[in-house]
């Protein structure tokens, strides 16, 4: 078995693991872009630090693992309004949808969710047309 399908399923497990233990824990839906978004609005309110020690988390992790594994192929494009442009797009997909792919795809799906499933497919059929856009028709990715 080749070691990127290795690596996918130890991610998967990794972030569905967070999931299950965010919601025991705190008893809400991991969902990066709620947790952002909760601390930019102001609507955070008594679970500011805990929504900031997540993100600390989320950033710390890829340099602590750093030495690990040296060299990491990430296959992104240097053309930087092509990421300001996903980037964008990625947030307002995520307004529109009420929630991201960890709060819909991940904590969503696992629990059954029929919005879950339906902002997934969404998430997905998207994911696909804009590579056919923007990859093969424009060719800027």
């Amino acid at each position: 078995m080749e070691m990127d399908w290795i690596w996918g399923l130890v991610g998967g497990l990794l972030i569905g693991s967070g999931g299950a233990a965010y919601l025991l824990v705190n008893g809400r839906i991991m969902g990066a872009s709620g947790i952002i978004g909760g601390l930019i609005d102001g609507s955070a309110g008594n679970t500011k630090w805990e929504r900031l020690a997540f993100l600390v988390g989320v950033a710390l992790l890829p340099v602590v693992l750093t030495p690990i594994y040296r060299e990491v192929n990430t296959h992104i494009t240097d053309n930087i309004a092509v990421l300001v442009a996903a980037g964008l797009l990625v947030g307002l997909g995520t307004r529109i949808a009420n929630g991201c792919t960890s709060g819909h795809g991940v904590c969503g799906m696992s629990r059954l969710s029929l919005r879950g499933f339906a902002a997934t497919a969404v998430y997905i059929v998207t994911g696909g047309v804009g590579v056919v856009l923007f990859r093969h028709l424009l060719g800027v990715i």
